[in-house]
């Protein structure tokens, strides 16, 4: 029997009630086990890129070869992410979209500890830069373009408010808490003291813990997009997995161990780029600050690619998951494993950004909040947020 006669067979038992639940996800398990994707041969061969590239720095070559080193890096980065989507597929909502947040959060935390060891002192403001640009990005960037594409292609569209508004309600208070209050506190500076930091990164952990528990146990209704109609205006497939089966067992066990073996790749050519990367802000006269904004980049690209392809496809909730829930695991994991790095090794830490910031920065939860107040986004939301993403972009280079 074909995949399509039995996809056939079971609407048809569905409809008549004569298949049980049970017996339809076995049903499907068959057909998926049987039917779905291999592995694309270039996310298999980009660990293997990644090392021949490292092997290379035995040999001191320089100049172009840091290049080649970048692009090592990002081929690493994407197929991390590609084999995150993979184990995401497979485990479903909302666990997929907290597999992706994970392992870009890694990705993210090693960049930044391997600039801080590789800089010392020097990097106090990385970490904040780099978390300050992720939430910028991912508010602004992110979530404003994938309004827009998702807008320009079905006018409106519908995702769960309260799953939405609990993202956004664990993400205000846990960014105002690591960048905003240090400023206001009786510590010299934008830094924390070494008591105030650590409990801080414990408050970190417990807000972003207390929302994984709500995603995924206590209240997982409503992080999924069981339920909405998701036709929005212009129609569409609301729910694609069942037009795209998930992967087998075998298939998600071998993206487990290319997952873990991109992530060492990308923690080791990190390392060895850090340097360069430093210099050639300095050439450029930039900021210190473009540093974070270029990690984010590279970090959220392709889960960025990831969330506006998700609102293309008419899933904004799934959408949504992705950038809200990576920018909370962005500042849940990232300010504890930095803080207790700097606690360690004696590095201070400067984590209150400064008043230019602190207003963008309230103008993008404000204006996020407003354009997800209602549970229906229109192409003008993203607009707003596009435009507020331009003026952060601007002012961090020129300001």
């Amino acid at each position: 029997m074909t995949l399509q006669r039995r996809n056939a067979s079971i609407g048809f038992f569905t409809d008549r009630g004569a298949m049980t639940q049970d017996e339809l996800e076995v049903t499907q398990d068959v057909a998926a086990a049987g039917h779905a994707p291999g592995l694309p041969p270039w996310t298999i061969a980009a660990p293997v890129f990644g090392g021949a590239v490292l092997a290379g720095t035995l040999l001191g070559l320089g100049g172009f070869y840091v290049a080649l080193l970048g692009i090592g890096l990002a081929v690493c980065v994407f197929a991390s992410v590609y084999h995150a989507e993979t184990i995401a597929h497979r485990v479903g909502e909302p666990y997929g979209t907290l597999v992706l947040a994970l392992a870009v959060t890694l990705i993210e935390v090693a960049l930044i500890i391997s600039l801080m060891l590789g800089g010392g002192p020097d990097t106090a403001t990385l970490a904040r830069d780099t978390i300050f640009a992720a939430v910028m990005i991912i508010l602004t960037a992110i979530v404003g373009l994938s309004l827009f594409m998702g807008g320009l292609k079905y006018r409106e569209q519908e995702f769960g408010l309260d799953g939405t508004t609990a993202a956004l309600v664990a993400l205000a208070a846990i960014v105002v808490l690591t960048l905003v209050f240090p400023n206001y506190t009786e510590t010299p500076g934008p830094y924390y003291s070494s008591s105030q930091l650590a409990f801080i990164s414990v408050i970190s952990l417990v807000i972003y813990g207390s929302f994984v528990f709500a995603q995924t146990v206590s209240n997982r209704p409503l992080f999924v997009t069981e339920g909405l109609s998701g036709d929005g205006a212009g129609g569409g497939d609301a729910d694609p997995v069942h037009a795209h089966p998930p992967p087998s067992n075998k298939v998600a066990l071998a993206s487990t161990v290319l997952l873990l073996l991109c992530l060492t790749a990308v923690i080791l050519l990190a390392k060895k780029i850090a340097p360069s990367l430093e210099a050639a802000v300095e050439r450029a006269g930039a900021p210190n600050s473009v540093v974070g904004v270029i990690i984010a980049a590279i970090v959220l690209l392709p889960e960025g690619l990831s969330a506006v392809a998700a609102a293309r496809d008419n899933r904004l909730q799934t959408s949504l998951n992705l950038a809200l829930g990576s920018a909370l695991a962005s500042i849940g994991l990232t300010i504890p494993a930095v803080g207790a790095l700097a606690i360690y090794l004696g590095i201070p830490l400067a984590l209150g950004i400064d008043s230019r910031s602190t207003v963008l920065l309230i103008l993008a939860l404000f204006t996020a909040s407003l354009a997800l107040r209602t549970g229906r986004t229109i192409v003008l939301h993203g607009i707003v947020l596009l435009v507020i993403f331009s003026v952060y972009l601007f002012m961090t280079i020129v300001p």
